[in-house]
């Protein structure tokens, strides 16, 4: 859900990657269960195991609203997360 009901979510695909790199960003590398990936990822459901509860890290609506609306658009925000998680989906596919 958004933070701002103006907006549309995140249009997460829900791949779990951005979780499974969490030892990539310094913003959240205190997530890490030592091996690169989130403590909290399930690879069952490729999500978060306390996706309520989850981190303000995590959460791609808030960090905008905290720290980005001076910066862009949502929209334009939205497309530059996407290119991250391409960039991730095609690494992945690389390995």
């Amino acid at each position: 859900m958004s933070c701002n009901s103006d907006q549309l979510p995140f249009p997460c695909i829900k791949c779990g990657l951005c979780c499974q790199r969490v030892s990539l960003a310094k913003e959240t590398l205190f997530l890490d269960r030592g091996d690169g990936t989130c403590r909290y990822y399930d690879p069952a459901s490729k999500g978060c195991s306390i996706y309520n509860e989850r981190p303000d890290i995590c959460r791609v609506d808030l960090q905008f609203t905290l720290h980005y609306t001076h910066l862009y658009t949502w929209e334009h925000f939205v497309e530059l997360n996407l290119v991250v998680c391409c960039q991730l989906i095609e690494a992945d596919e690389s390995e």
